[in-house]
């Protein structure tokens, strides 16, 4: 029998638990929570591959949940909401949250980023090399490749490259990505950020007016893509 991957769905509207479990059936082992609570422990007692997690729960908030969570494990979690303002995302996002998608969604939409954390969380366990067609990232030698030509990165480029390529398909927020890079005393210099995904799409794109590798979360951050 076929060891299909678990999601825990945590929602306190029983048509929408009903509908994804619907949904995800065929391709998941997929549990159930009503509220926060529950959803902290059965993180910890079936310890699911992603989590799908909405964030008005009548007891915590979804944020908070993710927090949690954060404090002891990096279980992909998927925000599934009816809140759109870019606010909501960010304050999820810097909690820990891996994505987010506003409700209503397309199935199709929903399956592809699934297959996304997933992925990326197998990739985490396998080689230091990240790959995808036009663009190899080494991490162990500090390669880049990009359409076939090595690359030539400022040691901030590479270090945001590198952030981004260890979060791969995942949306860092501008406050993280400066965290990160350049410290805790940046986290406003949002032009400094600009300036080097600027200059990082000049060297990685095959036209950085289009980026495929490097996307925009607008308002919110960006995204290396992997699928």
């Amino acid at each position: 029998m076929v060891d299909l991957p678990r999601v825990l769905i945590v929602d306190d509207e029983r048509p929408i638990r009903r509908f994804l479990t619907t949904l995800l059936g065929e391709h998941y082992t997929v549990l159930e929570a009503a509220n926060g609570e529950d959803a902290l422990r059965q993180a910890v007692t079936e310890r699911p591959e992603v989590i799908l997690l909405d964030l008005g729960l009548p007891d915590i908030n979804g944020v908070e949940v993710t927090r949690r969570l954060r404090e002891w494990t990096q279980i992909p979690i998927i925000i599934v909401s009816v809140r759109e303002q870019e606010s909501d995302k960010i304050a999820a996002l810097d909690a820990g949250a891996d994505d987010y998608l506003t409700k209503p969604f397309g199935a199709g939409e929903l399956m592809a980023r699934l297959r996304v954390v997933l992925r990326r969380t197998i990739q985490e366990t396998g080689e230091p090399v990240f790959q995808v067609p036009g663009l190899s990232v080494d991490l162990n030698t500090r390669a880049v490749t990009a359409n076939g030509e090595m690359v030539t990165l400022t040691p901030n480029e590479y270090d945001l490259l590198k952030t981004l390529v260890k979060h791969a398909g995942k949306v860092l927020t501008h406050r993280q990505l400066l965290r990160t890079v350049w410290g805790g005393s940046y986290e406003a210099e949002t032009h400094i950020l600009q300036v080097n995904i600027s200059n990082l799409r000049r060297k990685i794109e095959p036209d950085p007016s289009r980026p495929i590798h490097l996307v925009t979360e607008p308002g919110v951050g960006y995204r290396l893509k992997i699928d």
